[in-house]
């Protein structure tokens, strides 16, 4: 169509400029869209993905408020090299209950998706109070505040209420509660109630200990608590490669 046209002609006329930019823009559109027609989930199947317990989500709350992701992606490509380093590709299930999703494509510091169980509770403390004591070469700011900032735990139920309002599937009633324990058993269920969350989120914080302090609550055990489930749920151990291809 524009076979014959000369640069110039787009350049110094307004309305071929924008029927070649519409024509251009309408090919790219039905390129990625049209599969989409064809396929039945976009998702894949994948057992052990569930939605982020009360302190889980308030971690993931301050990581998104100190910044994090402006340096940190959660994402790994599905390139050789990011698997060697990072571990299995991320699948697109992981991130069905993230709002908004941390992809991202910066990368000043390493990817994150996997970070869980990297590392110890304690290294991650000493970590984000001093980068520069574990890793040297880091850029990544101090942030000794969030240890001695006691976690804002009074709103966290009205927090799960408003995921829940974007599909995350946390219970407010028996029936949802039930419904719960069906999809992700019991255990998982209970963190899921939000009548219960202030009760849970003081559990697994004590329990964890992620700060090395159970007398408190703090910022840190949230953070702390978040970092480490990162890329924990999926066993890859048990998934087969030639399950996935169909959502590809």
């Amino acid at each position: 169509m524009f076979k014959n046209l000369k640069h110039e002609i787009l350049e110094t006329n307004t309305g071929w400029l924008v029927v070649a930019t519409m024509f251009a823009i309408s090919i790219g559109g039905l390129v990625e869209i049209s599969p989409l027609f064809f396929i039945k989930d976009t998702l894949e199947d994948v057992p052990g993905v569930r939605p982020y317990t009360p302190l889980e989500s308030r971690g993931r709350d301050i990581y998104l408020r100190e910044g994090c992701y402006t340096c940190h992606s959660q994402m790994v490509r599905p390139f050789r090299d990011e698997q060697l380093r990072y571990g299995h590709y991320s699948l697109a299930a992981e991130s069905k209950y993230d709002h908004p999703f941390q992809w991202g494509s910066k990368r000043t510091g390493p990817d994150l998706a996997r970070v869980g169980g990297k590392y110890s509770n304690e290294w991650h403390v000493q970590h984000l109070l001093r980068p520069k004591s574990v890793v040297p070469e880091s850029v990544m700011p101090n942030y000794p505040w969030l240890l001695t900032t006691p976690l804002d735990v009074s709103d966290v139920g009205a927090r799960m209420r408003a995921l829940r309002t974007t599909g995350v599937p946390y219970s407010a009633n028996q029936e949802e509660y039930r419904r719960n324990v069906e999809k992700f058993g019991e255990q998982v269920a209970r963190t899921l109630h939000i009548p219960d969350a202030q009760k849970n989120l003081v559990a697994q914080a004590q329990d964890g200990n992620y700060d090395g302090d159970r007398s408190s609550v703090s910022e840190m055990d949230a953070l702390v608590a978040y970092l480490q489930v990162l890329g924990t749920m999926v066993d890859f151990s048990k998934i087969k490669p030639e399950d996935l291809v169909k959502y590809r």
